[in-house]
Order: structure tokens, then sequence, then C-alpha cells
């Protein structure tokens, strides 16, 4: 049997290449002159070995994402880093494994949170919609200071400097450390798994405008909210990119194919994905398939929703 143009990019697509390893929770440990990680214990199927709180800088330092509101981790943080001062709190985006614990961090050392703004969804939530990602999404995350595109934040002998990323949540922020040509790249690019894009907290096209960015930065290394350090980043985001035009290919291969509803494509998509995972599938294909109605390539019924009807046009 032939097979559509659709399928044929779909096989054909290059993989990014995941690395299984994944570093340790429960340590503080050195990984470049100016950084230090310790992973926050809440491990699971969307978070790894746990969320990476990264210290940057020597005895005035800046905490980078203190992840869940897990008092524990914060504490063993503040107890690895002795005498140094935190001077400031970055977040990255307004997931509860990653912004919560900023809020306990300042409590018990008086720095400011510094970095993305409130949450804020990629669109209105329509009334027949379930807020799925609802629970995952920290509202009361407020900034002492709110970074945009291009600011930085400089402390001693180090700056981390803003690069909009939206797409995983639409006010996550990347940030450069220019002292080592790295860059903290949240949960925007990660080694150990693609990011969930799912709405209305993610937007798919804004997701694939971002990745198109970082192609054109050059940092050499980047350090993730979970699992290990992004190496040849350049590379890597390309095969991203690659693997996410696969699957918007077999979306509309199984739309061609007659597939109407998002639980039939990823029925026939994600064959043998473990059940604890087929929630974030969907929602995964109904960012693709938002955005191919947004470009005139899939037509529905009314305002794309979950429990909706695709058709290719």
């Amino acid at each position: 049997m032939s097979r559509s143009p659709e399928e044929a990019q779909a096989a054909s697509a290059p993989s990014p290449g995941f690395e299984a390893a994944l570093p340790p929770a429960g340590r503080l440990e050195t990984v470049s002159p100016l950084v230090r990680r310790r992973i926050c214990p809440n491990g699971g199927p969307f978070t790894a070995s746990g969320t990476c709180s990264y210290v940057v800088g020597r005895d005035r330092v800046a905490v980078i994402d203190p992840g869940p509101s897990d008092a524990g981790h914060v504490e063993a943080l503040l107890a690895d880093l002795g005498s140094e001062r935190v001077e400031a709190i970055v977040v990255t985006h307004t997931h509860r494994d990653h912004s919560p614990g900023a809020r306990l961090l300042r409590a018990l050392t008086g720095a400011p949170i510094v970095g993305c703004g409130p949450h804020r969804a990629a669109r209105d939530l329509a009334e027949n919609e379930l807020p799925v990602l609802d629970a995952s999404a920290d509202r009361e995350h407020r900034p002492d200071r709110e970074l945009a595109d291009g600011e930085s934040l400089d402390g001693d002998g180090w700056t981390l400097t803003a690069v909009a990323t939206p797409g995983h949540t639409m006010n996550h922020l990347a940030f450069a450390l220019p002292q080592e040509n790295t860059l903290f790249s949240g949960d925007h690019v990660m080694a150990w798994s693609t990011s969930i894009v799912a709405p209305p907290d993610g937007s798919m096209r804004a997701y694939m405008n971002s990745l198109d960015r970082l192609r054109e930065r050059a940092e050499t290394l980047y350090w993730p909210g979970h699992g290990g350090p992004v190496r040849d980043p350049r590379r890597f985001v390309r095969g991203l990119a690659a693997h996410r035009r696969q699957r918007e290919a077999a979306i509309r291969a199984r739309l061609a194919a007659g597939d109407a509803d998002i639980r039939a494509i990823v029925g026939a998509v994600y064959q043998g994905l473990s059940p604890k995972l087929l929630g974030a599938a969907a929602l995964s294909v109904f960012a693709h398939l938002e955005d191919l109605v947004e470009r005139g390539l899939v037509a529905t019924d009314g305002p794309p929703l979950l429990s909706g009807r695709f058709r290719p046009t």
C-alpha cells in the first residue's frame, strides 16, 4: 500500500536523540564553574528525576526554579549554601513543579522573585471544555520584578539575560549565562523528552517559533528544567522541530484516513504508549490541531475543542 506524502514525511523525519540517563535527586552538585544543581525529589512521568533547581554564582548567588511547594527541598538547598547569600530567585515559568518554591525561598531569605510574569493562558477556555491543566498552573505567582525579553539580572561575576520562549507556557523565559555561553532552558528544551505543549496554557505555534529563535543563538550547552544537560543544542533543537513536524504529518495522515476525533488519532499515532501518558498525548494532539485549524489546513465545527471533530480542508 502506498503512503501519503504526510506519512512519508513522518517516516523520514530525524529524531532529536533523547538521553535515557537522568541525574539523581537530593544533593547539590557542581556542574560548571558558575553553576550548581540540586534536583527536587518530585520525580515522575512528566518530571524525570525531579525539578532542577540551579544555583548561579558563588557567595552572592541566584537560584533558578526552586521547584514545587516543598519545604524540605528549599530548606536542604539553603543548608547546602551555608553562609552564601541568595540575592535573587529566578523563575522560568508558572507550572507548579517550578514556581511555588520561590515564595518559600523568598520568605526564608528576603530575596526578590525575578523572571517570568504571572500565569496567562494562550487563549480563553470555552465553557464546554474541561480545564485539564488548571491544576498545573501556579496562579499565585507574582514576581517582584518581571523581566522582559533581553533584560538582564546582574550579580557578582554572573549575568542572566531573559530570552522569551513562549509555547510550553505563554510566559516562559529561558536565561542566557554569557560568562559560560550556556542557557537555562526551563521546560522549553530538555534532553530526556519533548516538552508538553497543552492548551490552554501552551501554544504549538508559539512553541515552534521559539524553537526557531533558539536555533539562531550561539549557546553551546543548555541546563534544562528536568534531566541532564542538552549538548550540541542547535542540532538538538533542529531535531525537536523535525520531531514536531513529524507528529503533525502523522496527525494529518490520520485525518486523511478518516479519523475525526482526538481519541482515535491518539490511538493510532501513539500505539503502545503508557496509559499514564495518554492524557498528555491527547493534549499534544489537540495543540497540533489548534495550530492546523489556525493555518487553514484542518477544519472543525466551531472553535477547536478537545471533544470536537476535525477534518482536512
